[in-house]
Formats: C-alpha cells, structure tokens, sequence
C-alpha cells in the first residue's frame, strides 16, 4: 500500500514537473509539425525541434597555454567550453598573434631582454586565463560579447593600477637607497695652456636627428584580454551557427544583418626589402601589390602570383635588370658610370615574401615597372602599388612636413599611419582620432585589444572618412580570425604579407572562402577606391595639436 501510494505521488509530481516546463504541449506540437514531413531522420528532427527550447549555453572553463606563432616565439592560445545541453563541450580556441617592438638595429641584449619580457608576458597571460577570468567569466553566456568586454577591460584596469602602485613603492625604496647628492660639488680646474693662461670652453649647439617615436609600454600578461575576447568571440559566432564575419557584422550594426558586404582589398607583399649597408638610410621596408576592384579576389591573386614569378625571374643572377633610364629633355642616359649589379635574392622573410636589399628607391620602382611590362601589365591601371616606408628616416616628427606631403598627394594615393596606430587605446580620444593627418590606419588585433574597441573604433573612423586596414603583426599564427574581423568590420584593406608561409597563406585562402560565399548568397559588393582631398578640407592652422607625427606608410 505503502508503495503504491509512493509511486503514486511521483507520477503526479512528474505531471506537475512535465506540466510546468509545458513538455506535452510541445510534444504534441512537435508531433503534429513532424508527422506531415514524415523526416527520414525522425529522431534528430525531434532534438532539432526541442533544442531551441533547451538554455543558452554558458562558459564553463577558460584553457590558456603556451603555444608558438609562426615564427617560432611564444605566444596564447585561449580554449573555450561552454556547457550545452547539461554537457561540457569544446568550442573554440585562437592563438594569438605576436607583435615585436623592437628595431631592426637594436643591440643583442636588447633583444635578448626583449625576449626574455615575451616569455614572461606569455607565461603570466596563461595564468591569467586559467585562473582569474576562468572564476570571472564561467556562467556568462557565449554570445554576451559587450558584457565579456566590459568585465576584460575593468579587469585590465585593475592590474594596470595595481602596477602603478608596486613601481611607485619600488620607487620610494630606491629613493630612501640612494644617498643624497653633495650640496658642494668640486669644481673642475680649467686646463692650462704653457703661459698659464685658462683655456675657455666653447659649446657648439647641436640639432639631433629625431630618434624613432619610443615603443609603448605594454603590461605583461596583456594578451590574455585580447585573446580571451576574441575566443568568445568565436564561440559566440558558432553557438549562434554563423560565420565569425557575420556575427563581427551583427555586432557593429546591432544584430542588423547587412544586405551588402565589401570584401577588402587585400595588400600582399612582393619584397621585404633591407639596407645593402649600414651606413645608407633603408628608404623602403615593403613593396605591395593591390588587385583593381573590377577583377575578382581570385583573378587578383592569381594575377600577382605571375607578376611575383616574374619578380623573381629578374632578381636571379641570370635575369636582366631594368638598365638606366634616359633623360627625355636632355637626349642622355643618366649613369653613374659604373653598371650597378642586381640586388641578390636571399630568402623568404617573415612576412612570407622575397627579401632582397635597395639603397636607390628609383631602382626598385623601375624593377617593379619592368615586372609588370614584361607580362602585358601596365601599374597604375592593371595593378596598384603600395609602399611601406620607413618613415622616421626619411624625416624628422614635425607636423608640417608630413601634412605638407598629405595636401600634395592625398588626392592622388592614400597616405597610411601603421606604426603610430598599433595601440588601440591610444587612438580613441573623445570620439576622434588621435593621429596625424592620413588617408586612414592599420589595425593590429595585439595585446589588450578587445573585439568591442575595434568595432567602436572602425565606427568612428567611418564617420570621419578615415579608412580601415587590418594588418597581420609580425608574428603570425595558423588563426583566421583576422580575416574574419576585417570582412565583419567593413575594412577597406586587408594587409596579411605574402604569399608564402602556411600561417599567410591560410588567410588567404580564408578571404578566398569568403569571396565565394558572399557571392554565392548575392550579398557581394563592389569596393570602391575615394581619396581624400585634405587641401580642399583643411588648412595648415587649423591641425588639432595631438601627438607627434607617427611613422608612416
């Protein structure tokens, strides 16, 4: 009696438990849905059908661990788990790409400090990951992006304080150390000449060259913010089942899915280039290559890979440089008199191209020029150049020379800011851009970076004309995500390097996969190419005082 009295009570508490969550209601209407279809696959359309009932799946672990980019040096990579359906399950990861500060010229224990500061940030990234935003972040939904950001960034400004506080103390401890300067320092005894007369000191004042704008601080372990927003990204954009570009897209416009999207041009780059001697200044740093917008991103590609073997037919020992030009006023060949042997092509850098040493600009867009002629090609209508200068050689950081250059040619080309905007935090100021004068900048996802600061900031850049580049870092990785970022955020180019190395390589074939998804879909459109005219905008007076004039593309 006991016992059925007992089961009893357990099939009214399981009605009243079914009855609560409206299970026959949805049963009933799921077999009513159904049976019409009569699916093949009876079962999995039933899951299908109930799992949008089932609870938005939430992060339930962070992974951070040492891994390496493509270059060989340590970087993040950042895991997310997310329980779904009453399960763990793996989402995601992205490995963050690694980005050097330091100069081409800079002295062996500059470098090895340098490296040394890398492993640190690395080694303390990951403990941040599995340890602080791991507590931090479990339970919140995947697809929470803004709140993600919000809770990253209020953490990093606690641990930027927090450093603040221990160099202040480390500061008054080495004040309390050091012995206070004597208040009657000896006085040196001008030398003497033979008739005992003082000889007079004469100081000639000296104007120094500028040195190269100082690299910024960047706090160890800052890559976990950036790779931890980028990995909720990513799992944000596969709970939701649509591409990450999509979701960056939906991000920006407030979950309003565009009926067009732009693919950015991409920027690969044809040489790498390096000063032949110490002594001569390096004028150029890279040479690129942009496809026209009327060809296709697979025509564009395949058209400076037949550009590139020509590049490299001509740059072999066998191959025929472009020889002296002649004066068309003067009737005369201009030569030194002595025939300048070719430029020796020695690897494959970093960057995925052909590395190969210049000191004459002039001979180096004479060989571009040659390349492109000697296949039917003509620069400037069936491809476009681009140059990556090394701007602080060429001039010093005042702000009148470079705005000078801006009025002459931003008619004509675009004048590109990369070096000066590789801090996010240090471009948004006010809702304006705190940069010198330029065409516009390129972005680099590094650091403390947040999905939500790249989506403020290329808003903020398209209200003020200023167009978009992403760029890879030096360090790259096997991770897409860059791709992905500019298509979502409407960038006008997309600078990845060559097309050489498996880590750029895949982004390219990513934008190529792109390219023909949106076509296939009807919701490709055609980029356009404006420049702007800054003489007709602006006048020398009226340049806001902001920071000094950065390195420039």
């Amino acid at each position: 009696m006991q016992a059925g009295e007992r089961r009893g009570r357990l099939r009214q508490e399981a009605a009243e438990y079914y009855r609560g969550h409206r299970v026959p209601e949805r049963m009933e209407e799921a077999l009513n849905t159904l049976f019409p279809l009569r699916p093949g696959d009876l079962y999995g359309e039933l899951a299908n059908y109930f799992s949008k009932f089932s609870k938005a799946p939430v992060i339930c672990k962070l992974v951070g661990r040492k891994v390496l980019d493509g270059v060989g040096q340590p970087t993040l990579e950042v895991e997310i788990y997310c329980t779904v359906k009453n399960y763990e399950k793996r989402i995601c990861s992205t490995i963050m790409a690694s980005h050097s500060q330091i100069p081409e010229n800079a002295l062996p224990e500059t470098i090895e400090a340098d490296e040394k500061e890398r492993k640190d940030s690395v080694h303390t990234a990951v403990e941040w990951v599995n340890e602080s935003l791991n507590t931090m972040l479990r339970d919140l939904e995947s697809t929470d992006q803004c709140q993600a950001d919000k809770m990253l960034g209020e953490y990093f400004a606690k641990k930027v304080e927090e450093k603040k506080e221990i160099q202040k103390r480390e500061e008054e401890e080495a004040a309390k150390v050091i012995p206070a300067p004597s208040s009657c320092p000896p006085t040196a005894i001008p030398k003497q000449k033979k008739g005992g007369i003082p000889v007079k000191k004469v100081l000639v004042k000296e104007n120094p060259i500028p040195p190269a704008e100082p690299a910024e601080p960047v706090l160890c372990g800052s890559l976990a913010i950036g790779g931890t927003s980028l990995a909720i990204a990513k799992a944000g954009a596969t709970i939701s089942r649509v591409p990450l570009y999509l979701y960056i897209a939906l991000l920006k416009h407030d979950q309003e899915s565009p009926k067009e999207m732009i693919l950015p041009l991409p920027m690969v780059t044809l040489l790498n280039c390096e000063k032949n001697l110490p002594t001569k200044l390096k004028l150029v740093k890279e040479v690129m290559l942009i496809p026209p917008v009327e060809l296709s991103l697979k025509q564009g590609i395949e058209r400076i890979q037949d550009i590139q073997k020509e590049l490299t037919r001509l740059l072999e020992p066998s191959g025929k440089m472009p020889g002296p030009q002649a004066d068309s006023k003067k009737g005369k060949v201009q030569s030194s008199g002595k025939k300048a042997p070719p430029a020796p092509l020695k690897r494959i850098s970093h960057l995925g191209c052909l590395t190969t040493g210049y000191d004459n600009l002039e001979q180096l867009l004479l060989l571009m020029q040659a390349a492109c002629k000697n296949i039917g090609l003509e620069l400037g209508t069936d491809m476009y150049l681009a140059i990556n200068c090394a701007a602080h050689q060429l001039m010093d950081y005042d702000r009148e020379q470079w705005s000078s250059i801006c009025w002459s040619l931003g008619s004509k080309c675009y004048l590109i800011a990369e070096d000066a905007a590789t801090h996010i935090s240090k471009l948004k100021t006010d809702q304006n851009i705190n940069i010198a004068m330029c065409s516009g900048v390129v972005l680099k996802y590094i650091n403390q970076t947040k999905v939500s600061d790249l989506i403020e900031l290329t808003g903020i850049l398209d209200g003020q004309r200023h167009i978009t580049i992403l760029g890879s870092p030096d360090g790259e990785s096997l991770d897409e995500s860059l791709v992905d970022l500019a298509v979502g955020l409407g960038a006008r180019f997309l600078k990845l390097g060559g097309l050489s190395r498996g880590e750029r390589v895949a982004k390219y074939n990513r934008l190529l996969a792109i390219e023909e998804e949106l076509a296939a879909n009807g919701t490709l459109r055609e980029a356009k190419l404006e420049f702007i005219d800054f003489a007709a905008e602006s006048q020398p007076e009226q340049l806001p005082d902001v920071l000094p004039a950065p390195e420039q593309d």
